[in-house]
């Protein structure tokens, strides 16, 4: 009996499945985030959106999942992240005909959201085991890797967009205190005049203190801004900060490491220059350091999945954690910044240095989420057999024209 209940639950989510991901998901605007949480903050409003938005986030995701390769599927780790999944959209689904005035059912939600976020925590590193997992046992394939990459770029990019709907309803709603006293002015996660240097100085400091553990120095950070919009006063702009922290702790971070192994045991580093500009489209933030560049050809590596150039530190260490080692902190950083239509670049000059650039809509009406849907298109990606490059590729050795007969 419990074998036949077990099977018909499992008919049924995938039933639901189907049927939610035939909906695209609607993307959300920063403007539209903060005119709800600061002007109508309702919580039986919040709850009739998630109740709908949630399980079709939640689908278009899993359908994807669900074309990647049956190895990398079968693997412990990915499946229990897909595990998570299934009972995330099952909790919410439970809420599908409940009443949105009964205060019960809204408290109630509120607490099952709380669930489901806890419950997502540890979904990058999960996945990413169940990747090398997969590597380990059947090695790396052009096609399956390009695949993967086109996958993690879009499941990471859907969990960050389903953290923020999470996020914002759970402190908007989720205490009895409604006003952050840590951050008293934020609506939700979301600061209506982030001083986008103060977070950058907060994450230099914690980078910094990082490298001195590991390295016993650091670099010392020049910070400037240009303020176009108005002139003399300090940068701000309608983000969220941990999102902005995230992405520039982890270019602090990169740059430190470079500059320290360059040059060693030196008792003078050159610093870090950071610049902030504000423009009436964008508010730029470049991270530049002295630390050696990198060649043309790895920069595309970079921003690859599993790729890093120091060693991958033994989960079993105690020591501090070393600046780098798993490979996701430029990928993941770089979707932080275009979640919200933005973006991350890097500019290197081989044998002086790498700039990092981050761009942020200025606006927060042009500030939408970026959101994955699942489609034909998608569909047809990972099944399209990809045919040989339509471009010579240059053979490492050039050839022997002595060897060459004419005809």
């Amino acid at each position: 009996m419990r074998i036949l209940r077990v099977l018909r639950s499992s008919v049924s989510i995938g039933k639901d499945i189907d049927f939610y991901s035939k909906f695209s998901p609607s993307p959300l605007s920063m403007k539209q985030f903060l005119d709800f949480g600061s002007e109508n903050a309702c919580e039986r409003t919040s709850f009739a959106f998630l109740r709908q938005e949630l399980p079709v986030r939640l689908a278009n995701i899993m359908k994807e999942i669900n074309l990647l390769p049956d190895n990398l599927l079968r693997t412990p780790s990915v499946r229990l992240v897909q595990s998570w999944y299934v009972q995330s959209l099952e909790e919410i689904l439970e809420f599908k005909e409940r009443n949105a005035d009964d205060e019960k059912v809204t408290f109630d939600f509120t607490d099952a959201v709380i669930k489901i976020r806890n419950r997502h925590n540890d979904v990058i590193p999960t996945m990413a085991q169940g990747v090398v997992e997969y590597k380990e046992a059947y090695g790396t394939d052009p096609i399956v890797s390009q695949n993967v990459q086109y996958f993690l770029d879009r499941f990471y990019m859907s969990r960050i967009s389903i953290r923020m709907l999470l996020n914002q309803h759970t402190l908007l709603f989720g205490g009895k205190v409604k006003v952050n006293p840590a951050h008293p002015k934020q609506i939700g996660s979301i600061d209506p005049n982030c001083r986008v240097s103060e977070v950058l100085k907060d994450a230099y400091e914690n980078a910094r203190n990082l490298c001195d553990r590991y390295y016993m120095n650091s670099p010392e950070l020049v910070l400037e801004e240009f303020n176009v919009k108005d002139a003399g006063k300090p940068v701000t702009v309608v983000y969220v900060p941990s999102h902005l922290y995230q992405m520039v702790f982890e270019l602090f971070k990169n740059a430190m490491r470079a500059t320290m192994e360059l040059y060693g045991d030196s008792i003078e580093y050159p610093p870090i220059h950071a610049q902030v500009a504000l423009g009436h489209e964008d508010l730029t933030v470049k991270v530049s350091d002295g630390g050696g560049g990198v060649p043309l050809r790895k920069i595309d590596r970079l921003f690859t999945y599993t790729y890093s150039t120091a060693p991958r530190p033994s989960i079993e260490e105690s020591r501090a954690a070393p600046l780098a080692g798993y490979g996701y902190g430029l990928p993941i950083s770089r979707l932080y910044a275009r979640y919200f239509q933005g973006d991350l670049k890097l500019y290197s000059l081989e044998g002086h240095g790498t700039d990092a650039v981050i761009y942020i809509r200025a606006l927060s009406t042009e500030s939408i989420e970026r959101l994955p849907v699942y489609n034909k298109s998608v569909w047809k990606h990972y099944k399209t057999i990809h045919e040989a490059d339509d471009w010579c590729v240059p053979s490492k050795e050039p050839k022997d024209m002595t060897t060459f007969r004419s005809v």
